[in-house]
C-alpha cells in the first residue's frame, strides 16, 4: 500500500539544528484557520490575535509528549477578555475568543494590547480514562504579542532557553494563513516543561538572530515550502528536517453536549426550552444543536 502524501498545508514540522542541540517546529495553517475563525463574526483584529493563539499554541503542543488536550489560553480586562487554543495529541485544533465588540472598534488593531492586563495559562488535560491530574503554568501576560508572552512564560517559569516568531494575515480573497516557528535549547535530560536550565551560546544566540530574520510573509506564505524556508533560515548551521505532522480542525462537540445537558435537572432544562426545543450552540465551532422533549428524555434514560 503507498504511503500517504506528506500534508503541505496544515502542518507541524519538526527540525534540528546541528550546532548547539537545537530543536524546533514549524507550524504552517491555512484551510484549519479558516475552519475555526470563519464560524465566527470576529473582527480582523481579534480573528488576527486568536489565529497568533491557535498557531503558537500548536507549535508549543508538539514539543510534547502528551496523550489527550493541550490548552493555551489568554485571560485579560480589556476588550478581549479570552482567548483559548485547544489542540489534542493528534492534531485536532480547535479555539475561541470573547470580547466586547464596541471596545474591540473603538482600540483597532492594537494586538496583544487588546487583552489589557492578565495571564498566560498553559494546561496539559490527560484523557479522562488515564486518571492523571492535569498540569498547569500560569505567567502574567507580558510583551509586544502572544509568542512574546509565551517566551517570558518560559524564562521566568521553566528557565528553558526558548525562542519564538508567529504571524497571522487574511489575504485578498478572505482567507486565513498562520504560522509559528519555536526553538529550543534541548535539556540533557530531553525534557521540555519542567525541565532544568541549560547554557547556551554562540549557537544559540546565532539562531536566534537568524530566526528574527523570517518575516510574517514569509512565515504565513502558502507558497513557501516549510523546507525552503528552514533552509533560508538555518542552512549555515546545518538544519534537518523530519517528517511533518498534519493539523486539522476538530471539535467534539456532539459527543460532550449531552454531558453537559445532563448536569442539569429535568426542571432547569425544561426552563431552557423554547416551544419545546432545547437549543445548545457550541462555543468552539458554534454549531447548534436542537433536542426535542423525547430526545432529552432518552439523554436520562439509563442504558440497560
Amino acid at each position: 500500500m503507498p504511503s500517504a502524501p506528506a500534508p503541505t498545508n496544515d502542518l507541524v514540522l519538526p527540525f534540528q539544528i546541528e550546532t548547539g542541540d537545537l530543536r524546533g517546529r514549524l507550524v504552517r495553517l491555512h484551510g484549519a484557520l479558516d475552519e475555526i475563525l470563519l464560524k465566527h463574526d470576529y473582527p480582523d483584529p481579534v480573528a488576527r490575535l486568536l489565529a497568533e493563539t491557535v498557531a503558537t499554541g500548536a507549535a508549543l503542543a508538539s514539543m510534547l509528549k502528551f496523550a489527550g488536550k493541550f490548552s493555551l489560553q489568554a485571560k485579560g480586562d480589556g476588550a478581549v477578555t479570552l482567548l483559548v487554543a485547544d489542540m489534542t495529541h493528534d492534531g485536532g485544533l480547535r479555539a475561541y475568543a470573547r470580547y466586547d465588540a464596541l471596545q474591540v472598534m473603538n482600540m483597532g488593531d492594537d494586538g496583544i494590547g487588546l487583552l489589557g492586563r492578565g495571564h498566560l495559562a498553559f494546561t496539559i488535560e490527560p484523557p479522562a480514562a488515564l486518571k492523571q491530574e492535569s498540569y498547569q503554568g500560569i505567567v502574567a501576560l507580558r510583551g509586544q504579542n502572544i509568542a512574546e508572552a509565551v517566551q517570558h512564560y518560559f524564562r521566568d517559569s521553566e528557565q528553558i532557553p526558548t525562542g519564538l516568531v508567529a504571524a497571522a494575515r487574511r489575504d485578498d480573497r478572505g482567507h486565513w494563513h498562520g504560522g509559528c516557528l519555536i526553538l529550543q535549547h534541548v535539556p540533557e535530560d530531553g525534557g521540555v516543561i519542567g525541565g532544568r536550565d541549560s547554557a547556551t551560546g554562540d549557537a544559540w544566540q546565532t539562531a536566534m538572530m537568524l530566526m528574527s530574520s523570517c518575516t510574517p510573509a514569509e512565515l504565513t506564505d502558502p507558497n513557501l515550502a516549510p523546507e525552503n524556508l528552514l533552509f533560508r533560515l538555518f542552512h549555515e548551521s546545518g538544519v534537518t528536517a523530519f517528517p511533518p505532522r498534519a493539523l486539522r480542525h476538530a471539535c467534539a462537540c456532539a459527543e460532550r453536549i449531552p454531558d453537559t445537558l445532563r448536569l442539569f435537572s429535568r426542571a432547569e432544562i425544561k426552563d431552557m426550552a423554547e416551544n419545546g426545543i432545547v437549543t445548545m450552540t457550541c462555543k468552539f465551532c458554534n454549531a447548534a444543536y436542537r433536542y426535542t422533549e423525547e430526545e432529552i428524555d432518552r439523554l436520562f434514560t439509563p442504558v440497560v
